[in-house]
């Protein structure tokens, strides 16, 4: 039986010789941690059960007060840190709330880049105090970072197009947006992705590569919306009597400004029709939407009222020397029995 206090010496002795051969602490406890392994593994195959129990006590009760120790120095970093981060991190936030040019996606960005940054700081040191060499470790990090940036290639160009829309801006939570053949609200901004509220009140998610990568038009960024409504009228019609009937459909409607006024012009000769528009502006983008089709209906019905013709595209046919062709029983026959079968002989 080998005496407890014999292996914890000699434990100790491995350690100094250690520390003398390699000054680092990480060295230092691999190599510690190694030798007291081989001992215990010596003791295992030469079936010294004694032996080997008191090797892994007296090990287990040096391995407690190391830690205990750095447990210590650890936790108290921690705490000490970790209060540091909460007051900064207070003072951060309230920056930004009282800052009105930083919208809330951006704001939610930095306050979370932030947050990360203080925690990684955080665990660096607490994994020092506790002896982990950090710099072999921050390297593996960046190793695995790299492979996961390849795996996950996609997800990282979402990532940099979200920090571009949130830096760039070209529109914000609450914009009424038309990007494709897609018209909503902005409802909500991430990293990945923009969700997009559309008139049928359904979320439709959009990767953020696809919103800085398409043609995209916003309704609110001028604050002033202007309406187009497309009719026609035949060419036998006078557009100054159309523009007439429509100018007052307005009224009193206190969504349509009269700053700058309505109007109503051509714009094109078209194959049957004379093509006009209604133009009309109005402050809030909500009402795009319901305005147009209001009057789209107003416009047919006040130009039905004024007894102005809407052309629909029709063929009107024109037979050259029509008269001839009457006389012909062949196409118009006169004894109402079809088109006539007579023949000719041929001896």
């Amino acid at each position: 039986m080998v005496p407890p206090q014999s292996i914890a010496q000699r434990l100790q002795t491995q350690a100094d010789t250690t520390a003398q051969s390699d000054p680092g602490a990480v060295g230092a406890a691999a190599d510690r941690f190694n030798n007291a392994f081989s001992e215990g593994l010596r003791l295992f195959l030469d079936g010294r059960w004694e032996g080997l129990y008191d090797h892994l006590t007296s090990g287990g009760l040096y391995l407690l007060g190391l830690l205990t120790e750095r447990g210590i120095q650890s936790l108290a970093a921690f705490l000490l840190l970790y209060v540091l981060y909460r007051a900064l991190y207070l003072t951060f936030e309230r920056t930004l709330d009282q800052a009105e040019s930083i919208e809330p996606g951006l704001r939610s960005l930095l306050l979370k880049t932030f947050r990360v940054a203080s925690f990684f700081f955080i665990g660096t040191v607490v994994l020092d105090q506790l002896g982990v060499n950090v710099a072999v470790l921050v390297g593996g990090l960046g190793i695995a970072g790299i492979v996961a940036g390849f795996a996950a290639r996609d997800s990282l160009e979402n990532f940099i197009a979200g920090v571009t829309v949130l830096v760039d801006k070209p529109f914000q939570v609450g914009d009424y947006i038309e990007i494709g053949d897609q018209y909503g609200q902005v409802d909500e901004i991430t990293l990945r992705s923009t969700r997009l509220r559309t008139v049928r009140n359904r979320i439709m998610v959009l990767p953020n590569t696809h919103m800085i990568t398409q043609q995209l038009m916003n309704h609110t960024k001028q604050n002033v919306l202007r309406i187009d409504i497309s009719f026609g009228i035949a060419y036998k019609e006078f557009p100054d009597e159309a523009r007439e009937a429509l100018l007052s459909l307005f009224g009193d409607d206190d969504r349509v400004l009269s700053d700058p006024a309505p109007s109503v012009v051509v714009t094109e000769m078209a194959d049957s029709s004379v093509t006009m528009v209604l133009r009309f502006y109005t402050r809030d983008p909500r009402q795009e939407v319901p305005l147009r089709w209001e009057y789209t209906e107003a416009v047919r019905e006040r130009l039905r009222e004024a007894g102005i013709e809407i052309p629909f595209p029709h063929r009107q046919l024109f037979l050259d020397e029509a008269e001839a062709l009457q006389g012909s029983d062949l196409l118009f026959p006169t004894n109402g029995e079809g088109p006539s079968t007579k023949g000719t002989s041929t001896g």
